[in-house]
């Protein structure tokens, strides 16, 4: 099913409820909504020759014009390529290669920066932030979307692997109907009373909330930073109500200390989904505390998207269950459209409360890597997704995570891939090898620390490090910290024994 058909379906039956808003100022009902989708969607088959299947990038920060350019690229079956609008130039234009992207929406500021590394597949930049892209919106409008099969890919996101290169996770029509089954059923049905509030990146988890509201005919906010403004998301709903948000853990933590700081209690917030990434068990107490019962966590990844758990606000918000605590620092059950099990190296499972690798089967899951059968295979076997992360089901099916099998640090909700970084570092002359670890942080949940070992004993210097990091990578990717060793700690294979690392940063912290 193409997902145009929500929005056309909205439009019709209510062409009139308030759509799009950018702060508090209404840019379009559904009716309009639609119409500027349909309109997108034939400039880009007639213009440029978009159809079934190919792809399209969205390197933007979050805007109204973020969600009309998506429906528009569905509205003619192509895929979408929501692209991280804080990545490096260098990797966005690789991100748009590996896709082979005919077309890129993007802020005049970005295509400043994409213009000397646009790869050749691409044909056209079209700067969505100026008078230029109204012209879009009175193109004739295709009377309705494509037909869709439940199996083709709509939305292609790319999420590094352990190797540093990104990796397309082919996510479809089907994928988003089971990823929406579950949240209906274990988190909410939304209405046009309630309002979804794009302060995370709509390039990820809260951008492929959409569709919730789109069904409900809900009303989409962007706030006037354009991004996550404490002061201003408090200020904002307040005055707006029912708001549902996306936040990372970090941003949840932002937002409580503003409201504290300020005496107040997140009135007009009905719902903060919060993951990507590890809660602090305090941060949480203090957050129920401070705002009441307005969470939920979610536990997914980019290969079945939001879709693996849910601890749902009743549970988040308990104090009286003898098992509340153990209850809390889980990431709650299977949602309801996916099946969970913790297994060992043989995909055996194994007794509850002991520690293996997660696997999950669901019609949410992705149907592999773009163009990568060799990931895929690696990822996906006998249907079941294995996730890489360690953890434990206890006897009442509340899941735990322990460690990720992979070495992947989540600083801020954002992933970052050490070996990424590592081979930047060794391009440095005074860099002879380099191993990058996650070290807790309060703030941060994570932050990355790269361990050096210098040539000859020679010191490189540190600024000259972050200046070779911020030429090539995205700045949320460098190293917080650098600590300049004389051997890194190795395994009789010569591996580098990254725990040993962890530890001996958790001891210098202590």
């Amino acid at each position: 099913m193409n997902p145009s058909e929500w929005l056309v379906r909205t439009a019709k039956s209510s062409p009139n409820l308030p759509a799009l808003f950018r702060g508090e100022e209404l840019i379009a009902s559904y009716g309009k909504f639609a119409r500027r989708a349909a309109a997108i969607g034939a400039n880009l088959q007639h213009l440029y020759a978009i159809g079934r299947g190919d792809r399209v990038a969205v390197v933007m920060k979050n805007s109204t014009q973020y969600l009309e350019v998506l429906y528009g690229i569905w509205w003619i079956g192509a895929a979408a390529v929501p692209i991280n609008a804080k990545l490096h130039p260098k990797e966005t234009a690789w991100i748009l290669e590996n896709a082979g992207t005919k077309v890129v929406f993007t802020s005049s500021t970005d295509k400043n920066e994409l213009s000397s590394v646009t790869p050749k597949c691409v044909k056209k930049i079209i700067v969505t932030d100026n008078e230029a892209f109204n012209d879009y919106y009175y193109f004739a409008p295709l009377p309705s979307p494509v037909s869709m099969p439940a199996d083709q890919m709509i939305w292609l996101f790319y999420t590094s692997g352990t190797t540093g290169k990104p990796k397309g996770v082919m996510i479809s029509s089907a994928n988003i109907q089971a990823m929406i089954l579950g949240y209906q059923t274990d988190i909410a049905v939304h209405s046009p009373d309630d309002a979804s509030l794009y302060a995370a990146p709509m390039s990820h988890g809260a951008g492929i909330y959409n569709f919730l509201h789109v069904i409900g005919g809900s009303r989409h906010f962007v706030p006037q930073s354009d991004g996550f403004n404490e002061t201003e998301i408090l200020e904002l709903a307040s005055r707006i109500k029912n708001v549902m948000m996306f936040c990372a853990p970090t941003m949840v933590k932002r937002l409580v200390n503003c409201a504290k700081l300020s005496n107040r209690t997140g009135k007009g917030i009905k719902t903060i989904i919060y993951g990507g990434g590890p809660m602090y068990f305090s941060d949480i107490i203090e957050a129920v505390e401070v705002m009441g019962p307005r969470f939920v966590q979610i536990y997914g990844q980019g290969e079945c998207p939001m879709a693996i758990s849910v601890l749902r606000r009743e549970i988040v918000a308990d104090r009286t269950d003898k098992r509340w605590k153990q209850r809390l620092n889980s990431v709650g059950i299977a949602q309801s459209a996916t099946l969970v099990r913790v297994v060992d190296g043989d995909f055996n499972d194994i007794p509850a409360g002991e520690i293996g690798e997660i696997i999950v089967q669901s019609t949410a899951v992705m149907s592999g890597y773009w163009q990568n059968p060799e990931a895929t295979k690696d990822t996906i076997h006998n249907e079941w997704l294995k996730t890489g992360d360690l953890g434990s089901l206890d006897k009442e099916g509340y899941l735990s995570l322990h460690d990720r099998s992979r070495d992947m640090i989540i600083s801020g909700g954002s992933n970052i891939y050490p070996r990424e970084i590592e081979e930047i570092l060794l391009l440095h002359p005074l860099v002879g090898e380099v191993s990058v670890v996650g070290r807790p942080d309060k703030e941060w949940g994570e932050i990355a620390v790269a361990c050096i070992v210098s040539p000859n004993g020679e010191k490189p210097d540190i600024s000259e490090l972050d200046r070779l990091c911020i030429e090539n990578i995205a700045r949320f990717k460098r190293p917080k910290e650098y600590l300049l060793l004389d051997a890194l700690p190795k395994n009789n294979y010569g591996k580098v024994v990254k725990r040993q690392l962890r530890k001996l940063l958790a001891n210098a912290s202590a």
